[in-house]
Parts: structure tokens; sequence; C-alpha cells
């Protein structure tokens, strides 16, 4: 059985188990199961995205803007049911469409107009983030204080609890669930691989590359703007810089998960462990009482390493040049 699990899921999932060992000898209350299931809520919003964000990065592409989208659909949410008072479900729903439309503008770009990738999210974050200000700033709240006033039953969304288990713990596994059927185990998932490991041999093959493409945008714009709704409802307020920090955690998510940055090869599972393995080392290192300047740290070095052993393959040969020893004709030893 073990065989046919992936060996990098294994290697994560050692990760995790190590993790949770050192941590707990630093501070016993990180043992706590309700204190690691509580912990869900904040790093929800980065795994629901870099679930995502894997489809456009086995494709072959890259989505920055994710955080920003984040920013927006709070803001719309905020503006639509408390300034706007329309039905805060039916705010929910409008804030998590306009965050896929901010995907398919990506996707068409990218994929139609052949405009690299890192380019147009970028330029995308930048646009998305500076439609928010504006909003918050023509409907009058306050930019750092934000929209707030919501009912409790949206607040609950986030902070109630099922059976003794957080909300936010039911949302990780069920978007999880869906993320992994629609990858693993559908036509459209084995056509986000064929067309991220040949682009040009999937369109030969009948693929539409680029409504494959254009569609694994949508999908993290639309993961994006449920991120966005769900941090709004943990933290009772809309505010444009929500998710301002989420770029470098989403990115360590996907890559350490295994997904080649280069396109390809990758997988949900795995980068569900690693967001799990993100979340908990913030947690870790804040009860360990490190400063808040070393969590960033810790997860610059972890998306370095990721990238240096899954998404460059000649590192590993180079690797293994620098430490087999060779005989030379002579008898001599050359590293």
């Amino acid at each position: 059985m073990l065989k046919k699990i992936p060996k990098w899921n294994l290697v994560l999932f050692l990760i995790l188990i190590a993790e949770m060992i050192i941590f707990g000898l630093m501070n016993p209350r990180f043992w706590n199961i309700n204190v690691l299931l509580n912990s869900f809520n904040d790093f929800i919003g980065i795994a629901i995205i870099a679930f995502f964000v894997t489809f456009v990065i086995i494709t072959g592409g890259i989505d920055i803007s994710g955080g920003a989208i984040i920013g927006l659909t709070s803001v719309v949410v905020g503006i639509l049911s408390q300034v706007a008072g329309l039905n805060i479900w039916v705010a929910v729903f409008l804030a998590i469409v306009v965050g896929g439309l901010c995907g398919l503008l990506n996707g068409i770009l990218i994929a139609y107009a052949k405009v690299q990738a890192m380019v147009i999210t970028l330029g995308g974050m930048l646009l998305y983030s500076g439609v928010a200000l504006v909003l918050v700033g023509v409907s009058g709240a306050s930019t750092y204080e934000g929209i707030s006033g919501f009912s409790q039953g949206f607040i609950n969304l986030a902070n109630g609890k099922l059976f003794g288990i957080p909300h936010s713990v039911f949302i990780f596994f069920a978007l999880l669930l869906f993320a992994y059927i629609l990858l693993h185990r559908t036509r459209y998932g084995r056509y986000i691989y064929l067309t991220g490991i040949n682009q040009n041999s999937a369109e030969y093959s009948g693929i539409d590359t680029r409504k494959i493409i254009t569609s694994t945008y949508v999908l993290s714009g639309l993961s994006a703007g449920v991120a966005g709704v769900i941090l709004t409802s943990y933290l009772g307020s809309a505010r444009a810089d929500f998710g301002a920090e989420y770029l470098m955690p989403i990115l360590t998510a996907v890559v350490l998960g295994g997904t080649l940055i280069t396109g390809g090869k990758g997988g949900v599972i795995g980068t569900a462990l690693a967001s799990i393995i993100v979340g908990f080392l913030k947690l870790g290192l804040q009860m360990g009482g490190i400063q808040t300047q070393y969590i960033g740290l810790a997860t610059g070095l972890l998306l370095i390493i990721s990238v240096a052993f899954l998404g460059v393959p000649e590192f590993k040969s180079n690797v293994k040049r620098l430490v087999t020893i060779k005989k030379d004709r002579g008898g001599k030893l050359n590293a």
C-alpha cells in the first residue's frame, strides 16, 4: 500500500511529524489538539488558494495575484452587505464571482494574448489591490479599520464549530476533496497534466490548451474569493490589505508539496500536507517565543530548499556529482 503513495508525500508526512515533536518539546501546549485544530483558521486561506494554484503551476504558469484578490473580495463583501444593504449571502456569492472574474481576466491575457504569466499576475496583483483601496475610499470607510458590523451568522462561518471541530477544518478537507477529484480523477485533470508536460503535443491530440489554461486561472481566482470571504468572516471586518502577506506562503505550500515550478508534475495531497506544515511552522515558532521576522525567514528557506530539490532537476544531478567520488585512471580520487 505504501508503494502507491508518492515518496515525497511520505517525506512531507515525516516532516510534519518531526515538526510536531520538536515544537511540542519547545512548548507542550503545541500538542493540545484544540490548539492545532483552531490554528487551521490561521492558514485556511493559504491552503484554499494553494490547492488551485497547484493547477496553474502544473500547466506551466504561475499566479501571484491571489493575495490581492483576497483583499478585493473582502472589500466587495463589506460594501455590498454593509453599505449597499444586500443580503450577506448574496454579497458573498457576488464577491466570489468577482474573484472568478479576476482569474478569468488573468487567464485570457495569458492563454490567448500569450503574455507571460508572471507579468500578467504581477500587474493583476497591483490592479486588484488598487481597486480594493479605491472601493474602500468611495464607500467612506476607514482604510485602517475596514468595514465591520457583519451578522453573527456570517461570523460563525469561520468561527463556528461542528461537533467541537472548527468549521475551517471541514472547509479545508471539503475543498481538498473537491480539488483532488477534479485534478486526479477526471478527464479535465488529465488535460491539465498533458498541457503542462507538452502544450504542443496536447494541442495536436485535440486538447484546447488555451481553455484549459484559462480555466485554471479562473479556479485560482474563485479560490481566492472563497479565501477572502472566510478571512473576512474570521476577523469580523473587511479590509483591502487582507492577503497582502500570503504570496510567499502560497508558493511555498505548492512547491514544497511537490509541484514542479516548470509544470507537468504535482498534486493537491502534497500541497495540503505542505500547507499544514507551513501553518504549524508559524504556530510552533510563535508558541516557542520566536520573533515574527524569523517566521518569514523560515518560510523563505522552505521555499528555496523545495525549489532547489524539486523545481530544478539539474540540482539533483549536480549534488550527486559532488558527493560521488570517482577514481581516475591513475587511481587518484577526484570529487
